[in-house]
């Protein structure tokens, strides 16, 4: 029998409350970690993040030894039918700076798409979390958005890639979007900009070049939260994306960044 959403939702808290343990302790002395270049020069991976991932990946390995688990350091394990997607420090740099914005996601999906997902804020200790069928949390309390703000009033979150050729591209859509809207926020950390939508902290949420342990459990909270999530396709110019806002507002979104 397949497990319930709701058990798997406890066990992705489990996971990320163990990497965020990792982390705070590492924050605090990060000077410390040893830091390399990933796909480019501002793309970075630390100790931190490799310690988060191996806490969750023992998280997971004790509880669903069977199935397959997909981390942003440590590539797809395993072949079961359930698939957790894992980013163990989303907002690397972030971190690495001393800017405290930064989380844990941990997400487990299926062939029809996300069954439950968490997205762990260790410095401001909150869980948010859903799973298919159920609602969206925030520390257990229900988050629903059934607000649908004009653009012109809202306030729009997004992020930027490593390419700088992508990166200049993403700023002339920031660029046409920012006169038609309240303001523009870039935090630097997509699963946290989902959640924080989710939370009403964000309007609205758009970004293209996000990776599946980026958006796994944040774009599940978004739906359980009553928003539209769409996905961005592919450009001659720009990678595909994501788009999270009440559903107004998405489309308004889209049709400037889409």
């Amino acid at each position: 029998m397949s497990p319930r959403p709701v058990a798997l939702r406890v066990i992705a808290s489990e996971a990320a409350r163990a990497a965020g343990d990792e982390l705070l302790a590492r924050f605090r002395s990060r000077d410390e970690l040893v830091v390399r270049a990933k796909s480019s020069p501002t793309d970075m991976v630390s100790e931190a993040d490799e310690a988060a991932e191996a806490a969750i990946r023992r998280i997971l390995g004790a509880r669903r030894p069977d199935d397959a688990i997909l981390g942003e350091e440590g590539g797809r394990t395993g072949d079961g039918e359930l698939e957790w997607v894992v980013d163990p420090l989303d907002g690397t740099t972030n971190f690495l700076y001393g800017i405290p914005a930064w989380c844990v996601s941990v997400a487990v999906r299926d062939a029809e798409g996300g069954i439950a997902g968490v997205v762990f804020d260790p410095v401001r200790d909150e869980v948010f979390a859903a799973e298919r069928g159920g609602a969206a949390t925030m520390n257990g309390e229900a988050l629903r958005r059934d607000d649908d703000p004009e653009l012109a009033v809202s306030l729009i979150g997004t992020g930027f890639g490593y390419d700088a050729a992508v990166r200049e591209r993403q700023a002339a859509v920031a660029a046409a979007l920012l006169p038609r809207a309240r303001d523009l926020r870039r935090v630097g950390a997509a699963a946290l900009d989902l959640a924080w939508c989710a939370a009403g902290r964000l309007d609205g949420y758009y970004e293209r070049g996000v990776k599946p342990w980026d958006i796994a459990a944040g774009a599940l909270i978004c739906e359980r939260a009553g928003l539209d999530v769409r996905v961005l396709p592919e450009t001659g110019e720009l990678p595909s994306g994501l788009l999270a806002a009440p559903p107004r507002l998405a489309a308004e979104l889209e049709r400037i960044v889409g």
